[in-house]
Order: structure tokens, then C-alpha cells, then sequence
């Protein structure tokens, strides 16, 4: 028999790395919880309504039709038997391998007040963005049947908490949609009225970028209608908004839509590991790896992408912690793939190197900031030219033709006509409204 490569998760990292062993004498066995892979950078497209799912979205049997060396399982690991060399399904089921590759991912972190989560949906998978659009729109529909201002300014009163690039998208994107995608719609409401607020802990947005770049971030979203709040700590979530911390002191902010992009964990499965091998794991939950993605006593197994606390070891350089991003996730795939080979020819494995390629993040329409770092020194612009590298090199990265050519179509319909196309949800909201509002709408209701 061949190899037994089992690769958990197909992510960026799983993708790459499943891709990179397509000409390797091995069979590969790719399981992931779904049966698609997800571009994420654009999944706030699909939570505010711009794109439809299968625009950022692939089944991954498809994806591997003729990669005839991989088989796909729909399935979640839960345990890894490291000493029998086996993977332990939710189910019971278990599966022999010889290399694992675990590329499980990340999820939500609410810093230990899980109870936040049923009033401050997070943004990671396409559940979660169909939740969030589910809530953004009924809130307007709520509000047009709501008589009392109160009520119906807390409906209008959106928060985004966390100031990172998916924090600053779907704020910018929440005041475009209000601004100009919704109004003349409605009958006894103005979408325009609706207030959207960026909340952030931290002294200012965008911590990964350059302090000018993320002021030039502050005054975009500024421009756009979005309140950006610095310096404020979130102290309580509920259904009818939360309560944060100044240094002016405590407030009240009432809302009925806040949505979390404040924090992010590793996968259980690392926890899963660390039972397993006896690995460390950092504050974060990921796994602490070697300078092969290995785990320390476990050459066969490394682990990769957003559950990898991986460094970059360029010769001549200090090693440096690898950031949680699509490009990083997708080096770790391929050099995984590649000591895979390397050990099957009885070579030395070789440590991970990152190229870091630089930051982008997109504010809103015309609006966004790039930090690239070329061969010349660091490159850094902001404004409408930000914007249209960003939407090529989104493009560009995006999986299969047909997604590009319909992306491309559906931000030009939306740039000249300021529409969103995607913006069906399930069910009919009323449970949005109360009944009292419901009652009093159909009573001013024209009979016939």
C-alpha cells in the first residue's frame, strides 16, 4: 500500500497542501466538517448581501475531481491516536494514516462569556454570515413596523465590535447598505437615520497596520457615517444591546444587531492534540509546532494554518511569529506537503519560512488600505486606488473562472447601481416586532 496522508480541514492550508502532493506517490484522505471550501477574505460580502454563497464557495469534490490520488470524507475529527497512528470521527468511526497534516482552523473567542455568542454572532462560516444578514435586514423590517422611537432606534442602531480588517469591513459595508442600498424602499422609516458604530478596545483600528494607515482606516469609516468608538471594553452583551467601558466611564448602548469580530480561538481539535502528544499550547489555544510544523516526539504529524502557532525561520533573521492569514496558511501547506516528500526520500525536513507580501484591508465603496512590502521598501496608499488593488487581488486569488467572472459582475452591478443582490433570507421576521407594533401596522393597513 501507499502512504496514508490524512489531511483535516480544507482551508487555505488543507487546499495547498493537498494540491502540493498531486504528483507524490501517496494516497490522500482530505476530512472537513462541510463539503465546500470557503474563501473568507470575502465572506462579509455574503453577511451584508453583495455576493451569494457560491461565489466564495466551492465543493470540495469538485475542487479534487481530477486529483486522482484524493478522496474527500465529510466528517469531524475529534481525537488523534498518535502511538496507533489513527483519527477518531464524532461518530466513533477511525482512519488509519501514516502523515497527518491538521489544518482544522480557528473559531470565535469571547473571552470566557460564551453567552455573548446567542446576541453577537462572529463571522466564520457561511451559517454565520447567512445569520448575520438574516439579522441586519429584519432589523429594518422590524423597524418599519415599529411605532415606538425608542424600539425603532435601538433596531436602527447597529455595533460591530472589534476594530480588525472583518470589524472595519462590515461596519463600512453596514453604512453603505443603509445609506445607499436601502433607501426609497421603505414607506415609514429612512435607512439613511440608522447609525452605525465601530467598537474597539484598543487606541485605534487596524493594529496590524501602520499608525498612519490605520488613521487614514479611522477617517474612511468616519467619512462613510460609521461612529468609531476607541478605547471601549465591552463588558456585557444581551438581547437588547451591551454595555461597554470608557475612559469617560460606563455606557448603555442599545441595539438589537451586534455582531462580534473582536476575538479569535483555536480549533478544539487542539486541545484534542495536546492530550494526545503532550505539545504545548499558547494562550490562544493553538498548537506550538517545531520549525517543521511538526510536533516535538510526532515527526508524522504537523499542524498548519490559524491552529499552527508556527515562526518564520529565515536564515540570518530572528525567528518571528507567522500571522493568522490566508498567505501564511497557505505557505504552511505547501512546505508540509514538501517534508512529506522530503521524509519518504529519508531526507531532512526543512523549517517553515514566511513571506509576509503585506496587509490589505477594504473600508467600503472607494475605500480602502494596502502596507505591501516589495523589494524596494515598504509600500503603503490608501483612498480609491487602495480599493481597486484590493478588488483585483481578492479576484485574482478566488477559486475557479466562473467565480471570478460572477464576482467581478456582481461589484459592478453593485459600484454602478448600488445594489445588493443577494439579499433574501428565510423566514418572515416577525418575531423581530412586537406583537403590539404587528397589531397596530395591520391596523392602518388599507382594507382590500
Amino acid at each position: 500500500m501507499r502512504p496514508q496522508v490524512l489531511i483535516v480541514g480544507c482551508g487555505f492550508g488543507g487546499l495547498e497542501a493537498a494540491r502540493a502532493l498531486r504528483s507524490a506517490d501517496v494516497d490522500i484522505t482530505i476530512v472537513d466538517k462541510t463539503n465546500h471550501h470557503l474563501f473568507q477574505p470575502l465572506l462579509y460580502q455574503v453577511a451584508t448581501a453583495g455576493l451569494s454563497a457560491p461565489s466564495i464557495a466551492a465543493p470540495v469534490r469538485h475542487l479534487f475531481r481530477r486529483q486522482r490520488n484524493v478522496t474527500t470524507l465529510l466528517g469531524e475529527v475529534v481525537a488523534v491516536n498518535a502511538q496507533a497512528q489513527t483519527a477518531v470521527f464524532k461518530d466513533g468511526a477511525r482512519l488509519l494514516w501514516d502523515h497527518l497534516i491538521v489544518a482544522a482552523g480557528a473559531t470565535h473567542s469571547y473571552f470566557g462569556r460564551d453567552e455573548w455568542a446567542a446576541h453577537a454572532p462572529g463571522l466564520k462560516t457561511l451559517d454565520d454570515a447567512f445569520e448575520i444578514r438574516r439579522r441586519v435586514l429584519m432589523a429594518f423590517e422590524a423597524a418599519e413596523r415599529e411605532d415606538d422611537p425608542a424600539r425603532r432606534a435601538a433596531l436602527l442602531q447597529f455595533v460591530v465590535i472589534g476594530g480588525g480588517p472583518t470589524g472595519v469591513e462590515l461596519a463600512g459595508t453596514f453604512a453603505e447598505i443603509a445609506r445607499h442600498t436601502l433607501p426609497g424602499e421603505f414607506r415609514r422609516i429612512d435607512p439613511r437615520q440608522a447609525k452605525v458604530l465601530l467598537v474597539e478596545g484598543s487606541p485605534r483600528v487596524l493594529q496590524s497596520m501602520p499608525e498612519a494607515l490605520s488613521e487614514s482606516a479611522r477617517k474612511q469609516l468616519t467619512a462613510l457615517g460609521v461612529e468609531v468608538r476607541l478605547g471601549a471594553r465591552v463588558t456585557g452583551i444581551d438581547a437588547d444591546g451591551l454595555d461597554i467601558t470608557t475612559a469617560a466611564g460606563a455606557e448603555r448602548l442599545q441595539s438589537r444587531c451586534v455582531v462580534w469580530a473582536a476575538g479569535v480561538a483555536a480549533s478544539p481539535l487542539g486541545l484534542a492534540l495536546a492530550d494526545a502528544t503532550g505539545c504545548t499550547l499558547d494562550r490562544a489555544g493553538r498548537v506550538v509546532v517545531e520549525p517543521d510544523l511538526s510536533l516535538k516526539g510526532f515527526p508524522a504529524i504537523q499542524v498548519i494554518g490559524d491552529l499552527a502557532a508556527a515562526q518564520s525561520h529565515k536564515p540570518g533573521h530572528e525567528p518571528r511569529p507567522v500571522p493568522g492569514v490566508s498567505p501564511g496558511a497557505k505557505q504552511m501547506g505547501r512546505c508540509a506537503a514538501a517534508n512529506i516528500q522530503r521524509r519518504l526520500r529519508g531526507e531532512a525536513t526543512q523549517a517553515f519560512r514566511y513571506t509576509d507580501y503585506g496587509n490589505l484591508a477594504t473600508i467600503g465603496r472607494n475605500s480602502a488600505v494596502v502596507d505591501l512590502d516589495t523589494p524596494a521598501g515598504p509600500l503603503r496608499f490608501s483612498g480609491y486606488f487602495a480599493w481597486l488593488f484590493w478588488l483585483f487581488a481578492h479576484v485574482w486569488f478566488l477559486i475557479g473562472f466562473r467565480n471570478r467572472f460572477v464576482v467581478l459582475v456582481d461589484w459592478a452591478w453593485a459600484y454602478w447601481t448600488h445594489d445588493r443582490n443577494a439579499r433574501v433570507v428565510a423566514g418572515d421576521g416577525l418575531s423581530e416586532a412586537s406583537p403590539a407594533s404587528a397589531a397596530a401596522a395591520s391596523a392602518r393597513r388599507p382594507a382590500g
